[in-house]
């Protein structure tokens, strides 16, 4: 969680790294802009403002005016990501609904695909704990008090239901089942 002005630069670094961009010229930003960098910018902007500015009158200003800013970015893209969730190295690949439970905690270097959906289940508000350096498919479904290891991947349109806290596997099916185990190197590239 962001909680000094370096982690928040750390985050930002992170999450540059993960989704391999640049920043670029104000004439590229306004004729083809990064959308999702932008969003993933503005994320953390607000989880800083949000979780060490509100001390100050200033402070609340601005993170009133940055969730504003966020709200109409997700509503854009299609996201429902609340603030304090994924770690650092978050890297969002597509536009398109993507839905998170504001329960749901996220470790470093998260790749995530469109169409999914991350919450409780059954009126609980226990949410899935999901490890570092998990690659989510597109309209993968992961939901309920369960807990995902680290280096894992959850392939299309999994549905994940249960926990699955062995590290260094592929999770595929309806329910999800354990595939094998895999190298997540070969699919979150950016990690060493």
């Amino acid at each position: 969680m962001i909680n000094s002005k370096q982690t928040y630069k750390s985050y930002l670094k992170a999450d540059k790294k993960a989704l391999n961009t640049e920043e670029y010229s104000i004439i590229r930003k306004i004729i083809a802009p990064n959308y999702i960098w932008e969003f993933q910018k503005t994320l953390r902007k607000v989880e800083y403002y949000n979780n060490c500015k509100l001390n100050s009158l200033l402070g609340k200003i601005i993170c009133s005016f940055l969730k504003l800013k966020f709200r109409k970015q997700s509503l854009k893209l299609g996201f429902s990501i609340p603030i304090n969730v994924f770690g650092p190295g978050l890297s969002i690949v597509h536009y398109g609904t993507i839905v998170i439970n504001s329960n749901t905690k996220v470790g470093a270097n998260c790749r995530i695909h469109a169409c999914t959906n991350i919450g409780a289940s059954g009126g609980k508000p226990e949410a899935p704990q999901i490890g570092d350096n998990v690659y989510i498919g597109p309209g993968a479904k992961i939901y309920g008090n369960i807990k995902i290891g680290n280096n894992v991947a959850i392939s299309a349109n999994t549905v994940v239901n249960k926990s699955f806290e062995e590290d260094g596997v592929l999770l595929a099916g309806n329910p999800a089942e354990k595939i094998k185990k895999i190298d997540i190197k070969r699919i979150i590239k950016h990690i060493k």
